[in-house]
């Protein structure tokens, strides 16, 4: 029942932000400078549900710098995000969606090349589509979904292209990995290969006794998101946004500042299979991001080499 209030509360996040049938709010293209290619597979957005967005606006600008810019068009109720001057996500409080659910969390957004067929695709595979395509302007047509298991993400069918590819590191700060956990590790891989156009490769990260099996879904010979075996009992299957740390002594000083900030550190720095460090912490309204530490010398498309 928490799960249906929950979801149902989501779709509210799009029909406010959108509007209803007679208004409609104009949201900036994830790219500016978008050339009409679309890489359907990539994660290309991620929008974060918070209950707090003053704390939450402090603590990000606290830890990174972020800088957040309201998005005035008819009240609609969106703050974007942005490092350093660029785009990175955006943000919805959830105080003014008429729910008493917490949904605080960092939701995906997904590329395809049409929102209709993807949408009829997760249907096809045992997943959910709790909001129908719906024109945001200038970004294109999103769609908020479900998985089979009930992980939440959205779809989006950009108007003018999606962010190319980067051979360049993110700044720490930065997006730089997606990951599911998921209950059934098959399933959920079979459920996105028929989604979109993934490549899977299966790994075993780590050593022998700290294995992981681990699936990475690619499109256009690229790396795009993770899945692997929910590793903490009694949690829904959900996705997991990873921010690019620089090292292990940049990690070290951003978890100092977390609880100060008003966040918390839901699971201290520790070494991660496929090598560096990770970090898991919450925000203020409590919704959970992972820090990774990664070096200027690895490349995005790098990501998953030696495990």
């Amino acid at each position: 029942m928490e799960l249906i209030r929950w979801c149902l509360a989501l779709v509210m996040v799009v029909l406010l932000v959108v509007g209803c049938s007679t208004t409609q709010f104009n949201v900036p293209a994830v790219s500016p400078d978008g050339d009409g290619t679309r890489l359907p597979g990539k994660v290309v957005w991620h929008d974060l549900l918070t209950d707090t967005p003053v704390q939450t606006q402090l603590f990000y600008q606290g830890l990174f710098g972020w800088e957040f810019e309201p998005l005035n068009a008819g009240g609609a109720n969106y703050v974007l995000i942005r490092h350093q001057g660029k785009l990175i996500g955006g943000m919805v409080d959830q105080n003014h969606l008429p729910t008493s659910a917490d949904i605080s969390q960092w939701v995906i957004v997904v590329s395809v090349t049409d929102v209709e067929r993807a949408t009829a695709k997760v249907r096809g595979a045992g997943g959910t589509v709790y909001t129908p395509p719906t024109s945001l302007g200038d970004r294109g047509e999103i769609a908020v979904v479900a998985d089979a298991e009930g992980a939440l993400f959205a779809l989006l069918q950009t108007r003018d292209g999606d962010p190319q590819d980067q051979d360049t590191v993110p700044a720490q700060g930065e997006f730089l990995w997606d990951e599911l956990w998921a209950d059934t590790l098959d399933e959920a891989a079979a459920f996105y290969s028929s989604m979109a156009p993934y490549g899977l490769l299966s790994k075993e990260l780590g050593g022998p006794e700290n294995s992981v099996d681990y699936r990475v879904l690619s499109t256009q010979g690229r790396p795009r998101a993770g899945i692997r075996p929910n590793p903490v009992e009694g949690l829904p299957p959900m996705w997991v946004s990873y921010l690019r740390i620089a090292d292990a002594e940049a990690l070290d000083a951003l978890l100092a500042k977390v609880e100060s900030l008003g966040g918390e550190i839901l699971v201290p720095a520790i070494s991660r299979p496929r090598g560096g460090k990770v970090a898991l912490i919450a925000g203020p309204s409590g919704a959970g991001i992972a820090l990774q530490t990664w070096s200027n010398e690895r490349t995005p498309g790098s990501f998953m080499e030696g495990g």
